[in-house]
């Protein structure tokens, strides 16, 4: 866990001027990856979007806001609440986030993206048992392109990482090949999916490793039902990791990843489906049921000259994607 809030790039602690007729290509040139106003406007846009859609159930209504892990969680989720409440969700109370701070890396090439580290309404502040930051990384996938959200991670203050940032307030963003940390940010969906099947080191213990670990192997074999359990690295499009570089050397890194949890009971004995699972589900589940599930880190790796170290998760959000019957 690392202890100090994180120092990050304020909305108002960036100015960015320019004159003349200048073209600057953000394929080619090490510039920021939004301005003030470019984080603000994407910002905005996802939040109305999604208010909207959580109002209505309705994918469509955010469907062009969200993108990688997030997306598919958000999406996936509202299609099982149309299902169940077509009508729209009554207990529907719009999110709200405000003391918006934004962490901007200067990068080139495309995709760029940028963390936006927000307090919503749905914690309690001054209590440290239960105030919480929410980050959201934006993504751009190229210059026509939108922003768009694709990672959601929800840290106590004290769990963020303090970042580094140059002369000019600006992140620095973590090259997914780089040698300097205990893992690459590019092999992190690999370690872990490996980690999850076989255990072994690399990560810090804590519930979504030693704990996770420890639920599915007292969960594997019960009376009448069993499970197995197989698990992807997702590292394509929005889905590939980005990170930016912590003041101790280390990174923030988001990464994302697939579950699939296959529940076969035994012959005689009925499976037992939650409504959202129904909502989701392909094929009969007669004998088993194959749950589908996308899930997003948010992870401190520490730097190769801290040995013993391991990568602590320090936030993960999973959301039910999909579900085949059989």
């Amino acid at each position: 866990m690392v202890g100090k809030p994180a120092l990050l790039v304020a909305v108002t602690a960036l100015t960015l001027t320019a004159s003349g007729c200048v073209t600057v290509h953000g394929e080619r040139e090490v510039i920021p990856a939004a301005t003030p106003a470019e984080a603000n406007r994407a910002l905005n846009g996802f939040l109305t979007a999604y208010n909207e859609a959580d109002r209505t159930n309705d994918p469509a209504a955010d469907a062009d806001r969200v993108a990688g892990p997030l997306g598919a969680i958000d999406q996936a989720g509202l299609r099982a609440r149309r299902a169940l409440a077509p009508g729209g969700n009554r207990a529907h109370v719009p999110l709200k986030l405000t003391d918006v701070e934004f962490a901007v890396p200067k990068m080139a090439g495309w995709p760029k993206f940028f963390v936006a580290d927000t307090d919503s309404d749905r914690d309690v502040d001054g209590d440290r048992r239960k105030d919480t930051r929410w980050l959201f990384v934006f993504t751009k996938a190229g210059p026509d392109a939108a922003w768009k959200a694709a990672y959601l991670t929800v840290l106590s203050p004290d769990e963020v990482p303090e970042l580094r940032t140059d002369g000019d307030g600006l992140a620095t963003p973590v090259a997914l090949d780089t040698a300097d940390l205990t893992v690459p940010p590019g092999k992190l969906g690999e370690r872990y999916t490996t980690y999850l099947a076989e255990g072994g080191g690399g990560f810090a213990d804590g519930p979504h490793t030693t704990g996770w670990r420890g639920e599915r192997e007292r969960g594997a074999s019960r009376p009448g039902l069993a499970r197995q359990y197989v698990d992807q690295p997702l590292e394509d499009g929005a889905h590939a990791p980005v990170g930016l570089r912590a003041r101790d050397g280390g990174a923030l890194v988001f990464f994302s990843t697939r579950h699939f949890e296959k529940q076969t009971v035994a012959p005689g004995r009925d499976l037992t489906l939650e409504p959202a699972v129904r909502a989701l589900l392909r094929g009969d589940a007669k004998q088993s049921v194959t749950l589908e599930h996308t899930s997003n880190q948010a992870v401190h790796v520490p730097p190769r000259s801290a040995p013993g170290s391991g990568v602590a998760i320090l936030s993960r959000i999973q959301g039910l994607t999909g579900a085949k019957g059989e």
